[in-house]
């Protein structure tokens, strides 16, 4: 089940591949994103001395007055990938106009993974012509809904 995706992700960018990593999280964020509550609506992953973070994501508390007022739900999130991954990441994130960016958080099993990408910005261009498939598709299904 998906708990919570970035749905601008495909629209800014043009995936190339993605990957599933662990997350390390608290209890209070876990009961948080079962209940389908955060975003990951302008979050990236980055790579510090040697190990992947999650970077902007919110995650609220799934009570706020048991969170404690020290709380943060932006905090940096550490994620959890073999060490072949990783330094395969390590490689793509040095080429330039790659980034790593999240796509969602879900669960296999009894735990919690988050899909990141690995993906290109687009243009200007590429996002207006992402719009007119988006529409041109949509007005197909109309003829196709209307047709007798």
């Amino acid at each position: 089940m998906e708990y919570v995706r970035n749905k601008k992700a495909g629209f800014d960018f043009s995936i190339e591949e993605t990957i599933e990593t662990g997350i390390e999280l608290l209890g209070t964020e876990v009961k948080s994103l079962k209940a389908q509550h955060g975003s990951l609506n302008g979050s990236h992953v980055t790579l510090l001395n040697g190990e992947l973070y999650l970077l902007g994501a919110h995650i609220p508390a799934w009570q706020e007055k048991n969170a404690g007022s020290g709380y943060d739900p932006y905090r940096t999130r550490k994620l959890l990938v073999h060490k072949k991954e990783l330094n395969e990441l390590a490689k793509l994130h040095k080429t330039k106009g790659l980034t790593i960016v999240p796509l969602s958080l879900h669960n296999k099993g009894s735990l919690i993974k988050l899909t990141i990408a690995v993906a290109r910005g687009k243009k200007k261009a590429d996002k207006r012509n992402t719009l007119k498939e988006k529409a041109d598709k949509r007005d197909m299904d109309r003829a196709i809904k209307s047709a007798p």
